[in-house]
């Protein structure tokens, strides 16, 4: 199994360089997983097929949905994507590769739960400055907006709290410097998570 997926890396490492698979390579399939899993539910919202199950008794309508899905799009590409190639030189200084052999499968899970527990962490303590009255109001109520939230929400945010939260997604891996491979599930793994 370990040679098929070797075999793979090798492919995407002879074929694209470092800075194509950790900036669009990570942003495209982060983009795919997010949305291919968050869409099928604002479909069957709209469709009313599970609504006897719904605990808000309130749907959102098709307008507000699209225009959540149209300023994702927005800050998806005008912001995370832009993080992502200004941060990728930070990453490569603090030691992050992509040659073969690919690191161990506990490697890679240790890495990303001390990932996790860190960005949690990190993102707990700056939730709650969000909630500051004065931040709240000009910055952190956009995340809010929807009083019925539908998954694709849990990324909807104004621009600046993209940028100051966003810090905890990428503090762990600064600091250890994973293979590109780590980088990737953990894109992945996010991606599944937010939606």
């Amino acid at each position: 199994m370990a040679s098929i997926f070797e075999s793979g890396w090798q492919y995407l490492i002879t074929h694209f360089s470092d800075f194509q698979l950790a900036c669009l390579g990570s942003f495209f399939l982060h983009e795919s997983v997010f949305f291919l899993s968050g869409l099928p539910f604002v479909w069957i919202e709209r469709a009313g097929w599970l609504s006897k199950y719904k605990i808000q008794a309130k749907n959102n309508s098709p307008e507000a949905q699209d225009k959540c899905i149209v300023r994702l799009l927005l800050y998806h590409f005008g912001v995370n994507l832009p993080v992502m190639i200004f941060s990728y030189p930070v990453f490569r200084y603090m030691g992050m590769q992509s040659s073969l052999p690919l690191p161990s499968w506990n490697i890679i899970l240790t890495q990303i739960m001390f990932y996790f527990i860190l960005e949690d962490f990190i993102f707990y303590w700056g939730h709650r400055i969000l909630h500051t009255k004065w931040l709240y109001k000009h910055i952190h109520g956009v995340h809010h907006e929807y009083a019925t939230p539908f998954g694709l929400t849990s990324e909807y945010a104004h621009p600046a709290e993209i940028l100051f939260l966003g810090f905890a997604t990428i503090v762990g891996p600064a600091i250890t410097g994973p293979h590109l491979i780590t980088f990737v599930v953990m894109d992945g793994c996010e991606s599944l998570r937010d939606s």
